[in-house]
């Protein structure tokens, strides 16, 4: 399938400004297109950490990240996934268990009401208890919102 690429933010809509007060009489109803970025994450074995998720566009606002565990991880004992950036490794999502199927949504720190005047990196940190795990299958979906400066 063809795919094409281009630089944003895509706005969606028919009127941009407002010029009436009630639903069909003009009201603005343009709103910002949200964008994805899913990465597979690294879950078996040894602890594998600032895997790189995604890079948000400068002035985007982060309104999800979303753990997916797709296979168990086995590890001996503990196995979690905390998501954030390197500065605050769990701004998005606290470590999270790997060792049962299901979906998680961020609890998303500060970091995600405005990602600032610089591209942000998400980083995940797989740990592994034991590190001998030998299954797992994981994937992070970073949602947002480009060049929705909300400062």
């Amino acid at each position: 399938m063809g795919q094409t690429t281009f630089s944003g933010p895509i706005k969606a809509g028919t009127i941009k400004d407002t010029t009436g007060t009630t639903v069909g009489t003009d009201v603005a109803n343009v709103g910002s297109v949200v964008m994805a970025q899913t990465f597979v994450l690294d879950i078996i074995g040894a602890s594998a950490l600032n895997q790189s998720v995604a890079v948000v566009p400068a002035n985007s606002q982060v309104v999800d990240v979303i753990l997916n565990v797709t296979t168990v991880n086995n590890d001996g004992g503990a196995a979690t996934v905390a998501i954030g950036t390197a500065a605050d490794a769990d701004a998005f999502l606290p470590a999270t268990s790997v060792k049962a199927l299901g979906t998680t949504h961020g609890t998303l720190d500060t970091e995600a009401t405005n990602v600032g005047t610089t591209d942000l990196q998400i980083l995940a940190d797989f740990t592994a208890a034991n590190g001998n795990g030998a299954t797992g299958a994981a994937t992070v979906t970073v949602l947002y919102v480009q060049n929705n400066n909300l400062s």
